[in-house]
């Protein structure tokens, strides 16, 4: 019998846990998509689903674990290693981007596009600058 066909044995207590996390987690990668359709500029957009996906994915790992922990009567917890991939892959693809088009718009001398930081001489020799 799959874990589908058992789902009726499921506590009230659990299945109520299990559907806050999916409409938590479902909701914030709605909320997620509707910011990367609704804001204007590029680095504005990568925010939001950054956000969607990492906390989106969250509420749906941890309602995935209390499900398959409650019908499998053992502790489940591979899915912390979706949640930990997730977790750790999605900063560092929102920073990739963010700094591949910052080079871009540089390069195109795009005017709304801060200059570089000036390279001072403590930074230039590999000591901090003053205030870092």
């Amino acid at each position: 019998m799959s874990a589908i066909e058992q789902a009726s044995a499921v506590p009230a207590w659990a299945a109520l846990a299990v559907s806050f996390l999916l409409v938590v987690g479902a909701s914030l990668t709605l909320i997620g998509t509707i910011g990367f359709v609704r804001l204007s500029t590029f680095y504005e957009r990568i925010h939001a689903p950054t956000l969607g996906t990492s906390w989106g994915t969250g509420g749906i790992v941890m309602a995935s674990m209390i499900f398959f922990t409650v019908l499998a009567t053992r502790l489940v917890v591979h899915e912390i290693l979706i949640g930990i991939f997730v977790t750790v892959t999605t900063p560092v693809t929102l920073m990739l981007l963010a700094r591949a088009t910052l080079h871009r718009d540089r390069a195109e001398g795009n005017p709304d596009v801060p200059a570089e930081a000036p390279i001072t001489e403590d930074a230039a020799e590999g000591r901090p600058a003053a205030g870092e």
